[in-house]
């Protein structure tokens, strides 16, 4: 005998069905939906291991606004390692538990195993987001230098890699000999857009000030598959367009590196905020889901800024 679909079942035969199977019945009725939202809700947010505890900047300031401007979107989960000195020989995180790594250290190298791991991680797909003095880290790991594409300062010179700058049109590699990193005082300065279909800079406006902070100039390194997205003319340094925003393909792992964030003070600069919210986004899963601002937040006569707590979610 065929037995009939519980959906056809009048409503005194379901009442007359074993108590267990009712249960049973009720609970993937309710229970469900609830783990699905759950799992869509857990699909949705970014998971995020940002890495500070030493650096030659204020990372105690810098760290805590970094974490503000992600979570004011409420699209990402930040945890926060705190690398003292003391604590670098026991640093061994289960990188796999998150969709990106955002660095704000710069001090002493890791062990060779947790180096290794993460090596491993950012191959096999890990992703990761660069800030400013971050640049700085690691002179000596070849393999961070491959992921950062350009660097600064710990005795980087001619050995590590070309200057990358933009001149007449064109980026230019520059092999000749000299130090690796430099600035001139801090400056209001002009980002250039140079890939406008990129997703991070797509939509942004072509030009735009940053607010007042130093601007990285004479960065060297192995600049391997890596595509600058934005310039800026360093000038009292350099006087040259010096790579502002940049991304770099190691293994399967995408990297988003950004010069940006000198202090609290100028993280609160909307370029600096935008483009951080972007870049770690597009790092984090390929795309860019954040609809772009417009010149009239993002302006080119003056430095915009705002308070973290000014974000809005994306509706």
């Amino acid at each position: 005998m065929k037995t009939p679909s519980l959906f056809h079942l009048g409503a005194d035969k379901l009442i007359a069905l074993p108590q267990t199977l009712l249960s049973v019945i009720l609970t993937l009725t309710i229970v469900a939906p609830l783990c699905a939202e759950s799992e869509k809700s857990s699909k949705e947010m970014i998971r995020v291991l940002l890495i500070d505890g030493q650096n030659n900047h204020d990372w105690k300031a810098c760290s805590p606004t970094m974490i503000n401007i992600l979570e004011a979107t409420e699209r990402f989960k930040i945890e926060r390692a705190t690398v003292l000195k003391e604590e670098v020989a026991n640093f061994s995180p289960s990188w796999t538990n998150y969709d990106a790594v955002l660095t704000n250290y710069n001090g002493l190298p890791w062990t060779e195993e947790t180096k290794s791991t993460f090596e491993a991680y950012i191959k096999g797909g890990g992703n990761l987001v660069v800030v400013h003095a971050a640049d700085n880290s690691f002179p000596d790991w070849k393999e961070y230098n491959r992921m950062i594409g350009l660097g600064g300062w710990g005795g980087r010179n001619e050995k590590d890699g070309p200057y990358v700058y933009w001149k007449n049109g064109a980026f230019l590699r520059d092999d000749s000999p000299g130090k690796g990193g430099a600035h001139g005082k801090p400056l209001e300065y002009k980002v250039v857009v140079r890939d406008t279909d990129h997703p991070i800079t797509k939509g942004l406006p072509l030009e735009f000030l940053q607010a007042k902070e130093e601007l990285y100039d004479r960065l060297r390194g192995p600049a391997e598959n890596m595509e600058i997205l934005a310039t800026a003319l360093a000038t009292g340094g350099s006087e040259r367009h010096e790579p502002v925003l940049m991304t770099i393909t190691y293994g399967k792992g995408r990297i988003f590196h950004t010069v940006m964030g000198h202090d609290a003070k100028s993280m609160r600069g909307v370029a600096f905020q935008e483009t951080l919210i972007r870049g770690t986004e597009w790092a984090a899963t390929g795309e860019v889901t954040f609809p772009p601002v417009t010149s009239e937040d993002l302006p080119v006569d003056r430095a915009a800024s705002r308070h973290p707590d000014e974000i809005k979610p994306p509706e």
